[in-house]
């Protein structure tokens, strides 16, 4: 097995780790995924930076290294989760055979042993004891071949937009719920991550939705005007252009402090909300004597989907967001180039521009194993 480790304390630093996995060392009701592809966005580089704080750092504890003379120690050390595909190639689990294939959460590595639990024709759970405490959502595993119509040459849009539309998709629920908190205009800032472009989508197509201003930087515009999903669109030097006499509610991409300070600074009493998502921006992140935390709060897509799903039924969930996900992922099809890397070393080599926001965001990174 190999795995692509990153350093907690400072994301550029990597390194790649060999390991021996067999599947005659399973347990009893465990299988053996072999990963085939996985994509790579800035919302992977959000589990990273908060991973801590959430526990993303838990999912999967990484192998130890022996590659040099104090290396051995893990705790400096973490596999940063990433969305993919895997085929089970060695099962001790009844109801899971050897070939499945399947769509879920992974780390960056050739490998992963799952326990499979609440087994369905459509999906199991991860039942493994390290995981049980953390976010059911990111515990499932779907059993593609069971679903009508599934198409393997749609998986790289799925790896790369599901995760990320989800999450859109639960924002713009948010925001309707609230009757947009009384807003006459929707800021977003990091216009160009894809997370804010699945959001515009759904802004774009609700008649109800305010006016929608996009933030970002100036060699991003041009990708985000040719969108034509914005109304309007302004650089992060040129933010305070944005009408401030208009009562907005802000869902913040980035998690810089310094822009985000000098938005509520600029709006004053008419910023109403701000929904912080995302850390595009991670290494600007932090409070700012500016930021009105009074009215901003933390919003993680796992606990709304939770609460929808008891609102709603799973399978009202899965119909309402699944009808979203395809359109969005069909829209962006027009302009998201796929760039494909070479396994774990591909991405190695890569991944200083990948934490430092230099691929650009038209561009879907696909590692293939």
């Amino acid at each position: 097995m190999t795995e692509l480790q990153i350093r907690k304390d400072r994301f550029s630093t990597t390194r790649i780790v060999e390991t021996s996995i067999a599947g005659g060392d399973l347990a009893e009701g465990e299988v053996l995924a072999k990963v085939d592809h996985f994509a790579v966005t800035a919302n992977n580089i959000t589990y990273a930076a908060t991973g801590d704080r959430i526990g993303y750092w838990q999912f999967f504890p990484p192998a130890s290294s022996v590659a040099s003379e104090g290396d051995g120690d893990t705790a400096e050390w973490g596999l940063m989760p990433v969305w993919g595909f895997a085929e089970v190639i060695a099962s001790k689990a009844e109801d899971v055979p050897v070939g499945e294939r399947l769509f879920g959460y992974w780390p960056p590595a050739t490998h992963l042993k799952i326990k499979p639990v609440h087994v369905s024709a459509g999906q199991f759970f991860d039942g493994a004891t390290h995981r049980s405490h953390l976010p059911a959502g990111y515990n499932i595993y779907r059993r593609v071949n069971a679903e009508p119509g599934y198409d393997q040459a749609n998986d790289a849009l799925r790896m790369l937009l599901w995760p990320l539309h989800v999450t859109s998709f639960c924002l713009w629920d948010v925001l309707q719920d609230n009757d947009w908190y009384n807003a006459k205009q929707v800021i977003i800032v990091s216009a160009s991550s894809k997370t804010s472009i699945g959001l515009a989508y759904a802004l774009d197509g609700d008649n109800t939705s305010p006016p929608v201003v996009g933030i970002t930087s100036p060699r991003n515009r041009e990708l985000v005007e040719s969108l034509g999903l914005y109304d309007t669109s302004v650089t992060y030097d040129d933010l305070e252009r944005i009408d401030n006499h208009v009562p907005s509610v802000i869902v913040d991409m980035s998690g810089n402090g310094e822009v985000l300070g000098r938005l509520h600074a600029h709006l004053g009493d008419h910023m109403i909300k701000t929904i912080n998502v995302g850390l595009t921006h991670w290494d600007q992140a932090g409070p700012t004597p500016q930021i009105i935390a009074e009215r901003s709060e933390f919003f993680f897509a796992p606990s709304h989907i939770q609460q929808r799903m008891k609102d709603w039924g799973p399978q009202g969930f899965a119909d309402k967001s699944s009808t979203f996900l395809s359109e969005t992922a069909s829209k962006s099809g027009d302009w998201l180039k796929l760039k494909k890397l070479d396994g774990l070393q591909g991405l190695d080599a890569i991944f200083d521009d990948v934490c430092t926001g230099r691929i650009p965001p038209d561009q879907g990174l696909i590692v293939e194993l």
